[in-house]
């Protein structure tokens, strides 16, 4: 696939992951909507600075309202507390999952459209394993995996792809705590394109989430 002249939303981009997406798909010609609760955290070239809260049902439909020559939807904002009351943990949901609900039902009639597309979930390594102290996180983002695989069937037919992004740590400011090996996102967005241009369903973006993903099948 060629992304030159693409139109593509991320959510969650202005800083992190999904600022890297929103830069590389600009250098790759594409129009990219960054998607951040204050547009006015966006401030790289190139990018057409979109507001869009995705915890919020008016926002995301206010959004789709405006955008809809997107062809590919990047869902990549997120959060992560890791409290352990519940006040945390229903925080981390609304994000983490209901997030991922509320785009994908107003975006998907988009993606149909402008024939079939691309919905791309970023989820996580803990989508597979629990994690202590990051309860709340790992059970959204295993949340996320799942919602990812009904929707992938749900979409199929009207011929949207959804591929399901799970790394480890990566090297941003979420992680900024974190003593432990960390991928830079700038291979995450390159592995995620590569698989959009294969066809692929899944990305598996690093050493630890490959040996993770592959202990479930032993």
């Amino acid at each position: 696939m060629d992304f030159n002249g693409a139109v593509v939303l991320v959510t969650g981009a202005n800083r992190g992951l999904g600022r890297a997406f929103a830069r590389e798909l600009v250098k790759q010609g594409a129009k990219v909507y960054a998607g951040a609760r204050n547009p006015a955290s966006v401030v790289d070239d190139g990018v057409i600075p979109v507001q869009l809260d995705v915890t919020d049902d008016a926002s995301v439909a206010a959004a789709a309202k405006e955008l809809g020559d997107v062809s590919i939807v990047i869902n990549n904002a997120g959060v992560a507390i890791g409290g352990e009351d519940v006040d945390s943990i229903r925080t981390e949901f609304d994000v983490n999952f209901y997030g991922l609900v509320r785009t994908t039902d107003q975006f998907a009639p988009i993606l149909k459209a402008n024939g079939g597309g691309v919905l791309v979930n970023v989820l996580s390594v803990l989508s597979f394993i629990g994690w202590p102290g990051a309860r709340g996180y790992a059970a959204s983002k295993a949340a996320g995996w799942s919602l990812t695989q009904s929707t992938r069937e749900a979409l199929r037919e009207q011929g949207t792809r959804v591929i399901a992004v799970h790394a480890g740590f990566i090297d941003t400011d979420m992680a900024s705590g974190v003593d432990a090996p960390k991928i830079a996102p700038e291979d995450v967005v390159s592995q995620v394109l590569q698989a959009i241009r294969n066809g692929d369903d899944e990305v598996l973006a690093d050493d630890l989430t490959r040996s993770v993903k592959a202990a479930l099948a032993s």
